[in-house]
């Protein structure tokens, strides 16, 4: 895989990985949803319907890409074509 991925690129891969690969919340992610009283299903339908209106960002040599809807943001980083990790999230607005 190369990276970093333009953003139409990112979303294929993040929808090909929900339908048949796997998905990592980090403990920070879980944290985080946890003090703004979501939880990993929201993280997840964040990935699912969210749109990336960045470029993705290159932190410590691993291409990070944010996902956002109206309410809330995710950061996923991709490990292969198969696995992507949540490093945080966070709610935008109550």
């Amino acid at each position: 895989m190369r990276e970093p991925l333009g953003a139409n690129e990112a979303r294929k891969l993040i929808a090909r990985i929900l339908a048949s690969g796997a998905v990592t919340l980090w403990d920070h992610c879980m944290q985080e949803l946890d003090h703004d009283d979501l939880d990993s299903g929201d993280a997840l339908n964040v990935l699912r319907s969210g749109q990336i209106t960045e470029p993705a960002e290159d932190v410590r040599g691993r291409w990070r890409y944010r996902v956002h809807t109206e309410r809330m943001c995710v950061v996923v980083q991709f490990e292969n074509d198969a696995h992507l990790s949540v490093v945080t999230a966070w709610r935008k607005r109550r």
